[in-house]
């Protein structure tokens, strides 16, 4: 299989690591990548060497023949490249946040029925196995019915972005396109959709919203989710959740070892295990990710569904499409 990736600063360098791992066993080559730092295009030749480079990604889309291609570029230009890709009957995966409109939104939908390629976005909590255990025990009741869910994730403000992109609201969609959206697709994995959400904001540099607080209410449940870009870019990166069952309570914390405890009542504390890849760490990309095993896992997930002829099933365009219009919602509240 041919592929191509557009963008190889921390996420697309994630990418092209998960894709050598993953190229032992699956019969894949990374042909072809567009960049234009030479730094970064250095970087990815180590790893491949054999690749075709491009200092623009309408050069690689219009001189490649791919089966897919990574889109791993600024937010803002999601749409553009997806839907380039789309019309060259390249299989696309398009990091998270699929696009940062409403009118992009109907573009990327469109694009995809009248193609008919398949579009994977990249919402790798999906595919993180303490995540992927808390959904189990929901779906399952293992531990009863779920009382209380508090989601966060926070971060120093990201100072690593081409050009200050994260800083300019129009090209990131602020600390809730890039950050607050995981746990609210998340949360719309794992619960379906909410019958109202309401969003509370706070603002930094340039009127940049830096932090969000959404109430997201179900029937019987409220969900508490916190995105937070602090003004100190060292505060190191934490994602975080507790999930409170009737018969015991979930606690993950990602900067800690052991990451997940489970408090059942009347019983000692334990922490699920599970088993990892050995496929190395992400450090090597530079960005706040330590682990590559939830990107190895999502990627693969991605060209087994493309050799198998089957439709994404765990994190289909429509899915992506649904969380950014969640988070549009919450974005004009919060303004």
């Amino acid at each position: 299989m041919k592929i191509g990736i557009i963008g190889c600063g921390g996420m697309g360098i994630t990418h092209i690591l998960a894709l050598k791992a993953l190229a032992q066993q699956m019969d894949l080559e990374l042909v072809a990548f567009a960049e234009r730092k030479q730094a970064h295009q250095k970087r990815v030749l180590k790893i491949w060497p054999q690749a075709k480079v491009y200092e623009q990604g309408k050069d690689l889309l219009e001189s490649e023949n791919l089966d897919a291609v990574h889109i791993c570029v600024p937010s803002y230009m999601h749409t553009e490249y997806a839907i380039m890709a789309m019309k060259k009957n390249m299989a696309v995966l398009i990091e998270k946040p699929a696009c940062l409109t409403e009118s992009d939104c109907e573009k990327l939908l469109e694009t995809e029925k009248q193609t008919g390629v398949s579009v994977m976005v990249g919402q790798v909590v999906r595919y993180m196995d303490e995540y992927k255990y808390l959904k189990e025990v929901y779906d399952t009741n293992k531990y009863g019915q779920l009382q209380s869910l508090t989601m966060n994730r926070i971060s120093g403000v990201p100072i690593w972005g081409f050009d200050d992109w994260f800083y300019d609201t129009d090209k990131s969609g602020s600390v809730i396109m890039d950050l607050h959206i995981h746990d609210i697709d998340f949360m719309r994995y794992m619960l379906g959709e909410p019958k109202e959400i309401k969003a509370f904001g706070s603002k930094i540099r340039d009127g940049l919203i830096n932090r969000i607080v959404s109430i997201g209410q179900y029937d019987n449940l409220t969900v508490a989710v916190e995105g937070l870009w602090d003004s100190i870019p060292e505060l190191p990166f934490e994602a975080s959740f507790r999930a409170s069952f009737e018969e015991a309570t979930l606690v993950f914390k990602s900067t800690e070892t052991p990451s997940l405890t489970v408090y059942k009542k009347g019983k000692d504390k334990f922490h699920p295990k599970f088993i990892k890849d050995d496929i190395g760490n992400a450090k090597e990309a530079g960005i706040n990710i330590s682990e590559l095993g939830p990107y190895y896992a999502e990627i693969k997930d991605f060209y087994e569904c493309l050799t198998k002829g089957q439709k994404i099933k765990v994190a289909p365009l429509i899915e992506g499409i649904k969380s950014v219009k969640l988070a549009l919602k919450e974005y004009q509240q919060c303004r």
